[in-house]
C-alpha cells in the first residue's frame, strides 16, 4: 500500500514538474500578459520575435542534446552538463534582446532580468546545482505580480509546489531547491523595484 502511494507521489510529482517547467511557465505567462496588455496584432509582434529567437532554439537544443547522448534527461540535471545549457540560452536571450532593442528601440526589462538571472544561476552553478524549475517559477511569480498580485501569489504557491516535486523526483536536494528560490527571489525584487521606477 505504501509502495502504491509512493509511486503515485512519484507520477503526480513528475506531471507538476514536467508540466510547470520554466519554459512553459514564462509561456503561460506570456501568453496571460498578451491577453490582458496587448491586442492580438500586438500580442504577435512582441511575441514571435521571443517564440522564434528563444523558445523554440533552446527546445531543438535541448531535444538534440538529449538525442545524441550529450544530456542525460530534457531537465539537464547533471551539474556539468548544465553549463552549456545555460551558456545557449543567455545567447538566445542576448540575441533576441538586441534584435528587439534595433527593432524597437528599447531595452526589453523581462528579457533583460531572465538573462541576470540565468547569469546568477550559471555562477551558482559551479558551487550548487541550484533548482531551475524553482528559480524560474518564482521570477514568474514575480512577473504576474506585477500584472495581477493575486495571480504573482498563486503562481508562488506553484512555486512552492514545484520546488517540493524536485525533492520528491530526486533531481534537486532540499539545499538546491533553496538555492534556486534563494536566488530567483533576489532578482525579482530587484525586478520589481525597477518595474516600479520605469512605471513612475
Amino acid at each position: 500500500m505504501e509502495e502504491k502511494q509512493s509511486l503515485l507521489l512519484h507520477k503526480i510529482s513528475k506531471v507538476i514538474s514536467d508540466f510547470f517547467n520554466p519554459l512553459v511557465s514564462l509561456f503561460i505567462f506570456f501568453i496571460y500578459m498578451s491577453v490582458k496588455e496587448y491586442s492580438l496584432k500586438e500580442s504577435l509582434l512582441y511575441f514571435a520575435p521571443i517564440l522564434l529567437l528563444i523558445i523554440i532554439p533552446v527546445v531543438i537544443w535541448l531535444v538534440w542534446n538529449v538525442k545524441t547522448g550529450r544530456y542525460t534527461n530534457m531537465d539537464v540535471s547533471d551539474r556539468v552538463q548544465r553549463k552549456t545549457l545555460y551558456i545557449f540560452i543567455a545567447a538566445s536571450v542576448v540575441a533576441y534582446l538586441v534584435f528587439n532593442y534595433f527593432q524597437n528601440g528599447y531595452i526589453d526589462l523581462v528579457m533583460l532580468f531572465i538573462l541576470i538571472l540565468i547569469f546568477t544561476m550559471q555562477i551558482s552553478n559551479f558551487f550548487i546545482k541550484s533548482s531551475m524549475h524553482t528559480a524560474f517559477n518564482v521570477f514568474v511569480a514575480a512577473l504576474f505580480f506585477t500584472l495581477n498580485w493575486e495571480a504573482g501569489l498563486i503562481w508562488l504557491g506553484i512555486a512552492a509546489l514545484v520546488g517540493v516535486t524536485r525533492v520528491i523526483l530526486k533531481r534537486h536536494t532540499i539545499k538546491e531547491v533553496f538555492m534556486g528560490a534563494g536566488i530567483a527571489f533576489l532578482v525579482s525584487f530587484i525586478y520589481l523595484y525597477c518595474n516600479i521606477q520605469f512605471q513612475h
